[in-house]
């Protein structure tokens, strides 16, 4: 198996070096919570899109970004080499200089942070709080004496910074507040982008416990990671019925169901692997759920306005 890995792990060439670098599979995790709070927010508001477009591109670069940063630092403390599973693979394998790639990644940030400042100018001076203080944590997750993907908390950072608060935030620079029905949306999305960590916490459980950290993967062990994977995607159905019977949300929320066959892909697809190589499709089921899962959220929802 480790030899069928080595052969299909190999070096990009040209625009792939940087497109891989960003890590693709992970951004939809950025693109999803911006489309979800705006398909939200076009109920209440009309939908100023200079400052969507703003929004959206801005957590696209600060994701990338900080998939960079994880590169670089994961190069930095020998844990990625030539045949690792799930990385860019930019510095061990196509030869970019390290320095180039943590360059990169404080130009990215570089740049949402000047959307940042367009968007907190045209609404309010806390998105440009909470906005840098987003950007921290995607640089101290994998940067940093102490970084967060070593702790049990990663998968709680990414869930909420990255589903709970981006939402909000889309949904307040186009509304000007925040609702509870707002809130309630985020509650499964931020669940399903903490499962995305989860999935790549269990595909690397054995390297990361070499290296000393201590995930939640680690810490219950594998199996029991993949228990509590299952029971975060069973969560976030669940959460679907609770806000059709207790809220205002509407009925149609339950097209997000569509997406559960990935999510049984996602967990068959870690029972019985313990190679990297052989967890890899799993983890990218596991990402395609929280992206399947939130467009047909917003898909329900835009729908809702006009049945």
């Amino acid at each position: 198996m480790k030899a069928q890995a080595s052969s299909a792990i190999q070096a990009d060439k040209g625009w792939r070096i940087w497109w891989q670098l960003a890590r693709p599979h992970t951004l939809t995790a950025a693109f999803v919570p911006v489309f979800l709070g705006t398909a939200l927010a076009a109920n209440d508001d009309a939908i100023h899109i200079p400052l969507f477009l703003a929004m959206m591109i801005a957590s696209l670069l600060i994701q990338a970004a900080t998939n960079m940063f994880n590169e670089y630092f994961d190069f930095a403390r020998g844990l990625d080499h030539e045949e690792s599973v799930g990385i860019g693979g930019a510095i061990v394998r196509n030869g970019v200089k390290p320095k180039t790639v943590l360059k990169l990644a404080f130009i990215l940030f570089g740049i949402a942070l000047l959307l940042g400042i367009y968007i907190s100018l045209s609404t309010s001076l806390w998105i440009a709080v909470i906005g840098f203080v987003c950007m921290l944590v995607g640089y101290f997750y994998t940067g940093g004496p102490r970084p967060i993907a070593y702790t049990p908390f990663g998968e709680f950072m990414s869930g909420f910074f990255m589903g709970f608060v981006i939402i909000q935030i889309a949904y307040f620079i186009q509304t000007g507040a925040i609702s509870q029905q707002s809130v309630f949306i985020s509650i499964p999305i931020s669940v399903l982008i903490g499962s995305i960590m989860l999935s790549n916490n269990i595909r690397d459980l054995d390297g990361d416990k070499e290296s000393g950290r201590k995930t939640i993967a680690i810490l219950i062990g594998r199996k029991n990671a993949i228990i509590l994977l299952a029971a975060m995607f069973a969560f976030s159905y669940a959460w679907i019925i609770f806000m059709t019977l207790f809220t205002e949300a509407p009925y149609w929320l339950f097209i997000t169901f569509l997406s559960i066959p990935k999510a049984i892909q996602a967990v068959k697809g870690f029972i019985g692997k313990t190679e990297p190589f052989e967890m890899m499709p799993a983890m990218v089921a596991t990402a395609k759920t929280n992206t399947i899962y939130g467009l047909l959220m917003s898909v329900g929802i835009i729908i809702s306005y006009f049945i």
